[in-house]
């Protein structure tokens, strides 16, 4: 069993090794020839015009991952805490099922509610020429990261020893004292692991934004329309000839998307070892 596990390891291992080097080989050419610089700086994407500037697409990405994490995690969190430390039992008995189904509803229909329900709302409350927009795809992945959020923290909150709340309710806290003071911390490293969880999938969703964020390669606006990295891959990559450069670029694109997702999971691995060293 010892073998079969380690095999299994150096198998996954070996995966995001071949992955790694397949987008090193097939990105690195485009770069190469456009420029790092302008390629990373540059404002630009115009396939037609052979421009391929992909800064307008690393600024959506930040934004539009860093604006569902700030409304998504407090959601997440709070109804985490509701529903592990203060909901009757009933009620949570039918909220978990209502979490659980929407993790698995489908990134297309999330997209499709948004699409339909959320981008007019938006148009005519704000008074848009077009409600395809940032502001648009920052609500659908914060709706769309909750599960994560919700299911990761209510397993950590539940597994806190119930003899840490009792003594701070013996000493005179609240509960809701309690919750946030004393259970949070104590389970900081499973909220901190779901939010991880959260970023992840906000940063490589593709199909639900393409449908709301209007796949316009402009500077991030909340009221304008943008594109994201992984939406600007999906759109092209179709219509994008083997060999030319916009094929090229695209695998370029795959690439800084990699390494991006990879600096973020890092950084925020080192942040929950030192915690726990702490």
């Amino acid at each position: 069993m010892r073998l079969l596990f380690t095999l299994c390891g150096l198998l996954a291992v070996g995966f995001v090794l071949l992955i790694t080097v397949y987008l090193v080989i097939s990105g690195i050419p485009a770069i190469r020839e456009i420029g790092l610089g302008k390629f990373l700086l540059g404002r630009t994407w115009a396939a037609g015009q052979d421009e391929y500037g992909i800064l307008p697409l690393i600024l959506t990405s930040v934004y539009g991952t860093a604006g569902a994490v700030v409304i998504g995690v407090p959601v997440g969190f709070f109804t985490a805490v509701f529903l592990a430390k203060a909901a009757p039992k009933k009620l949570a008995s039918l909220l978990r099922p209502a979490v659980s189904l929407l993790a698995g509803i489908p990134s297309v229909v999330y997209g499709l509610v948004g699409m339909r329900v959320l981008v007019p709302a938006l148009r005519n409350s704000l008074h848009l020429p077009a409600g395809d927009s940032l502001l648009a795809a920052i609500l659908v992945l914060a709706v769309m990261i909750l599960p994560s959020i919700i299911s990761l923290s209510e397993t950590a909150l539940e597994a806190v020893p119930r003899e840490y709340e009792e003594a701070s309710l013996a000493l005179g806290a609240t509960e809701l004292e309690t919750y946030l003071r004393v259970s949070a911390p104590a389970a900081k490293s499973g909220i901190a692991a779901a939010v991880v969880l959260g970023i992840g999938r906000a940063i490589g969703e593709a199909m639900a934004i393409m449908m709301v964020a209007g796949n316009v390669a402009n500077m991030p606006a909340l009221t304008r329309s943008v594109r994201f990295l992984t939406t600007g891959i999906s759109i092209e990559l179709n219509y994008s000839q083997d060999g030319s450069l916009q094929r090229q670029a695209l695998f370029s694109v795959g690439l800084v998307l990699f390494l991006f997702i990879t600096l973020i999971n890092a950084f925020l691995n080192l942040v929950l070892k030192r915690d726990k060293e702490s």
